[in-house]
């Protein structure tokens, strides 16, 4: 039987939408002031905490297993084998491979409803700062469809700064999630059927394609250096040329 051309373009349509969703299921502030709304999840915290592995040669980031899931991680063991040798150059890449953790919640940006709930990433004082807003009494429940409360978020570096910093200031008044203007009731429900899944937005690898990663990497980096220690996947030092031999022979 020949093959089904119909198929194959659903199927590759499939795959560039999928791509699609997941890179429009987040939202990033633009420097300046916009409003927000934290959005309530049905299992009562919108707040989500990952740990993330990055800068694995060109490997975007992806979901710690050690860390996330409590199974094993190849370059979490390889890490912490970095941090016991002791050596600047180990304790360097250990920081530079180390997981980091990034909090994450569904909002609902003011004056873009109609991209829907999306997802916001943030860092640690930022999350510090939501976290006491909630617990804060004189707000109550800032995500409560009717009576909760929108969020000023200012984002930016300030002058001498390295890096941009959100502050959060919560409105004076509290105020539905959708007013009439926006579709009351109804559109809420819409809204929060389709809060983007947190289990399919992060990519998520087997230890055996982290160990795979891992060690092309170390075959990989500096080439062509005679002087460059590496450090092979048992976090001992090695040359270039060991560590190329020792990846072809596993």
């Amino acid at each position: 039987m020949a093959i089904d051309l119909n198929k194959m373009r659903s199927k590759l349509e499939a795959i560039n939408n999928r791509g699609e969703k997941r890179d429009s299921a987040f939202w990033r502030p633009d420097d300046g002031e916009q409003t927000i709304r934290i959005v309530p999840t049905a299992d009562g915290d919108p707040f989500k905490e990952y740990w993330f592995h990055y800068n694995l040669g060109k490997n975007p980031g992806f979901l710690s297993p050690k860390r996330n899931f409590g199974i094993e991680d190849p370059l979490n063991d390889f890490v912490r084998q970095l941090f016991n040798e002791k050596t600047d150059s180990s304790i360097k890449m250990a920081k530079d491979l180390m997981a980091r953790q990034r909090f994450f919640a569904p909002v609902l940006v003011r004056g873009e409803e109609d991209k829907g709930v999306r997802i916001w990433g943030f860092g640690k004082m930022a999350y510090q700062e939501l976290l006491n807003l909630v617990l804060n009494p004189e707000y109550g429940d800032i995500t409560d469809t009717e009576a909760g409360t929108d969020l000023v978020l200012k984002y930016g570096k300030p002058a001498g700064a390295q890096f941009p910093q959100t502050t959060l200031t919560p409105r004076r008044r509290t105020s539905p999630l959708c007013d009439e203007t926006l579709g009351g009731p109804e559109k809420c429900a819409e809204l929060l059927e389709n809060i983007p899944d947190f289990d399919g937005l992060f990519t998520r690898k087997t230890p055996e394609e982290i160990q795979t990663m891992l060690d092309e990497w170390l075959a990989g980096e500096d080439e062509g250096s005679e002087d460059v220690v590496k450090y092979d996947s048992k976090g001992t030092t090695t040359s270039v040329d060991s560590a190329f031999n020792e990846l072809m022979n596993a």
